[in-house]
């Protein structure tokens, strides 16, 4: 049984609420006009708790600028500090404004980080290299189809349209930050809009770079994402895998949750079809 001691802090999360004024997508099972109601539904619950934070994993909106104007005045309600992430749906907006989307929702830049209570949360912008985020004619649209063609032709299940990776000067940023984490003390918790284990379809395109990296960081925790709306977890060199439910599946169930952070454990609280763990973390 958990001790019951008094977490460090809660943080709540979630993840692709997808919102569009769209009628459904029944074969996916997507409701994506129903998601101003169920983040309303989800803020209530998150402003009767003494959080820390709040952290969207991406897919703020399923398309189109204007879709912004009626969920982004939602996130005002929240008392407390909201933290945003992009995924591929937040790009899927008229080419003009492909560059402003980080600005729009506020972001200090698209990829970025933050201490708290001896934690470093490293929140990435999974989109960098893909065929949607950067612009017709940037390079790294080109780079994201060499990837693509790679992965099939070694088999994989992820070389996908709607799928992404982080570049290289984003990649040293993130060794940087785990860097500077160690030194400092700090456990870590990285978030990311696309998972990168257990193997799915809708995992990053650098997953194998990614998982390699980790497996030498003692120090990190957990990697939060969203982007596969089934949701997913596993567990690798005591790191947890947690790949929280799209909010936007289903017409009226909802899909979210609080994390409570102990010295020993996380202890996920899941609402609607989110699920509940308990952690335990070797090295407390």
């Amino acid at each position: 049984m958990p001790s019951p001691s008094a977490p460090l802090f809660r943080f709540g999360v979630v993840a692709d609420p997808q919102y569009a004024a769209l009628e459904p997508n029944p074969a996916l099972d997507r409701y994506p006009a129903n998601s101003l109601a169920k983040l309303e539904e989800a803020i209530a619950e998150f402003n009767r708790h003494d959080l820390a934070f709040v952290v969207t994993l991406g897919d703020i909106i399923d398309g189109g600028w204007e879709s912004f104007d009626a969920v982004l005045p939602v996130y005002e309600t929240l008392r407390h500090a909201r933290h945003f992430l992009l995924g591929n749906h937040d790009f899927a907006v008229a080419s003009q404004h492909l560059n402003e989307v980080a600005s729009r929702v506020g972001m200090p830049s698209a990829y970025y980080d933050f201490a708290h209570a001896g934690y470093r949360f490293i929140a990435l912008d999974g989109n960098e290299i893909s065929l949607f985020a950067p612009p017709e004619g940037d390079p790294r649209r080109a780079e994201a189809k060499l990837l693509m063609k790679a992965l099939h032709r070694a088999g994989a299940m992820n070389p996908h349209r709607w799928n992404a990776a982080i570049s290289d000067t984003q990649y040293a940023w993130l060794v940087a930050k785990l860097d500077e984490a160690k030194a400092a003390g700090e456990k870590v918790i990285v978030m990311n809009h696309y998972p990168i284990f257990p193997e799915n379809s809708h995992n990053a395109f650098d997953s194998e770079s990614m998982l390699m990296l980790f497996a030498e960081q003692d120090h990190l925790v957990a990697y939060l994402s969203g982007h596969n709306h089934a949701g997913n977890f596993g567990v690798v060199d005591d790191t947890y895998f947690i790949n929280f439910k799209g909010m936007v599946d289903t017409e009226d169930s909802n899909a979210y949750a609080i994390v409570s952070v102990y010295e020993d454990r996380l202890e996920i609280q899941g609402f609607g079809r989110e699920e509940s763990r308990v952690l335990v973390l070797q090295d407390a």
